[in-house]
């Protein structure tokens, strides 16, 4: 089967009534104007609306979640349940235009995965959310050491194999595609960023500011640790060394000789240090594992 012939289209749905309908049917008219076999899969996330009555009046495939379990749970649900070997995933609010999905599939031959990048002339994000999202990018940029042009758009393509490696890391909230950005590119894996308009969504936004921008810096720290992890620890312990250091010096000139302080600042450094040594010998153990894997399954 051509990865590129076939796509599975997973749009995960909660209390979008009012832009659902037109999403849906210019994601149909665009894809009809393909020669992709395609199947569009509606996982409605315990939606209290009219969401799931007008996806069902859709040639669509809807998934019912009874309660409402996360956006990250529900492309889950989509990614399991989907037919096809190549995936794209897409909103409901309208704020991603479907005719970018062609696109994104000429690219995928090249890479492990293609992400609509906000970056295109017009880009809907509002004022608020820039500062943090700025702050977060370049966090996210410097412990991957990869420039992410955007770290968690909503709409991207990959291959069903390559996303299952990650899947069982990946939280069930807004903070899946970040989680998928860091995964790959700290293992190695290809990611391609095409530029993208960004609209106005249709709809009330679910995004909570403060607390969602808290969440994506934990989460952030938390999987380049996992993958990664001297990007964290080699920092923090020498940033410790320097301040033993510093201490040290001014003690000397002062005539205070070596003081406990100055001891234990230089014993915390170095267990931090030995810490990130052996999470990395244990991530890159890990990361040897799950290659074996994935080639094994691939030689079956």
């Amino acid at each position: 089967m051509n990865l590129i012939e076939n796509l599975s289209i997973i749009i995960p749905a909660y209390n979008e009534e009012e832009g659902i309908s037109s999403v849906l049917d210019e994601t149909i008219k665009i894809m009809e104007q393909t020669s992709i076999n395609y199947e569009i899969i509606v996982v409605n996330d315990g939606s209290t609306d009219e969401t799931a009555k007008i996806a069902g009046n859709k040639p669509v495939r809807l998934i019912n979640h009874p309660i409402n379990k996360g956006y990250g749970a529900a492309l889950k649900t989509g990614i399991r349940k989907a037919k096809y070997p190549l995936i794209c995933i897409t909103d409901a609010d309208g704020t991603y235009s479907p005719q970018y999905i062609p696109e994104l599939i000429k690219n995928i031959n090249d890479a492990d995965m293609v992400v609509g990048s906000r970056t295109g002339s017009k880009v809907a994000i509002p004022l608020l959310r820039k500062p943090a999202k700025w702050i977060l990018n370049s966090l996210a940029n410097y412990l991957t050491g990869v420039k992410i042009p955007d770290l968690n758009s909503g709409l991207r393509i990959f291959s069903k194999e390559v996303i299952n490696i990650f899947t069982p890391i990946c939280p069930n909230g807004f903070s899946f595609t970040t989680t998928i950005t860091l995964a790959l590119l700290t293992n190695n894996y290809s990611v391609s960023f095409i530029p993208i308009n960004y609209d106005h969504r249709i709809g009330k936004s679910k995004i909570r500011p403060v607390r969602d921008s808290i969440n994506f810096f934990n989460l952030i720290i938390r999987t380049v640790t996992y993958f990664a992890p001297l990007k964290v620890f080699i920092p923090i312990s020498l940033i410790l060394a320097l301040i033993g250091i510093g201490l040290l010096v001014y003690r000397a000139i002062t005539g205070g000789g070596l003081a406990v302080t100055i001891v234990v600042i230089f014993l915390a450094a170095l267990q931090i240090a030995t810490v990130g040594l052996l999470a990395d010998l244990i991530s890159k153990f890990t990361s040897l594992s799950k290659t074996s894997l994935r080639d094994k399954i691939k030689d079956e």
